[in-house]
């Protein structure tokens, strides 16, 4: 099968290679799945498991990319859920080889059905921009009706997601971002934005919720904006800084199969949208995902038409 693959950390994206890498065999409780379409956050190149498997040792070359959208071509033994033909998407195990490539073997408890009437390439582009936003919000921040939620970043593909279902379950939504995503972050529910180069952070007062994907400054600052009893979610590591009288909480997307329903049914239902920045053959992966200019939102390589 073709699969870009990665051999050097240093090199990033940039020593990305397309070739051709054995067909994946599915091991207890796997299934294979035909990739149709896969996704790829580019801060994967830094993820120790990109390099190395659970027990530290070299697996290189490794195939990234852990969003997939395809259709199942064999069962491994004892899998259950699942059957040959049928529409999936998903998120893979992080130290195995992942979806930037034709075929790829995942533990069947990761994927979900994928209705007929969801495009394969939006299949692709939810399950870590919706689980992280839906585990950030409901598991961590416990988000409840009527408070305050900041979003940075609620132009891209996780916070875009953040921004929806906060909205949806009632909250009032401030994003913030540069200021070409200012029209963005509002048409994705907003209430209102802060432009991080000109607008100070701190005008926007207390929050009862900071969902925190760029750290650093920014990070210790929203800090300092959490209500008594509020929380600082982070998925970029450990917060720098603590709310004085709140919770801070970083987390690691994992696999649901419950939240991916949850999700791609409000897709159906016209209550949540997707964030695709551009969309790429397999043939054309390396450069699309090495751009030259700014991509808003996911990144998404089709490995089937």
């Amino acid at each position: 099968m073709k699969a870009i693959v990665v051999t050097d950390e240093a090199a990033g994206t940039a020593g990305m290679t397309l070739m051709e890498r054995p067909d994946p065999e599915p091991a207890l409780n796997d299934v294979v799945v035909q990739v149709h379409a896969s996704g790829f956050v580019p801060t994967e190149l830094a993820w120790p498991s990109t390099w190395t498997d659970r027990l530290g040792r070299d697996r290189t070359p490794s195939i990234p990319g852990h969003e997939l959208a395809g259709v199942v071509s064999a069962l491994g033994y004892g899998t259950t859920g699942l059957s040959v033909g049928q529409r999936v998407f998903g998120l893979t195990d992080w130290t195995r080889d992942g979806t930037l490539a034709e075929c790829v073997a995942v533990e069947a408890r990761n994927l979900a059905p994928l209705p007929g009437d969801v495009d394969f390439a939006v299949g692709a582009s939810l399950p870590i921009s919706g689980l992280t936003a839906w585990q950030g919000l409901f598991e961590h921040g416990r988000l409840r009706t009527g408070q305050s939620v900041l979003v940075h970043g609620a132009a891209g593909a996780v916070g875009s997601m953040v921004t929806q279902l906060a909205r949806e379950f009632g909250a009032y939504v401030i994003g913030t971002g540069r200021a070409a995503d200012r029209q963005t972050a509002l048409d994705f529910g907003a209430h209102e934005f802060v432009d991080l180069g000109s607008e100070a952070l701190e005008d926007v007062g207390g929050v009862d919720l900071v969902f925190d994907v760029i750290g650093g400054d920014i990070g210790k600052r929203s800090a300092r904006l959490i209500r008594a009893g509020g929380t600082l979610v982070s998925v970029v590591g450990p917060s720098e800084a603590r709310p004085a009288d709140g919770l801070a909480i970083d987390f690691v997307v994992m696999p649901d199969r419950a939240q991916l329903d949850e999700i791609v049914q409000r897709v159906r239902g016209g209550r949540l949208r997707t964030n695709i920045g551009n969309v790429a053959d397999l043939d054309d992966a390396v450069a699309a995902l090495n751009p030259t200019k700014r991509v808003t939102g996911k990144t998404i390589i089709r490995a089937r038409s």
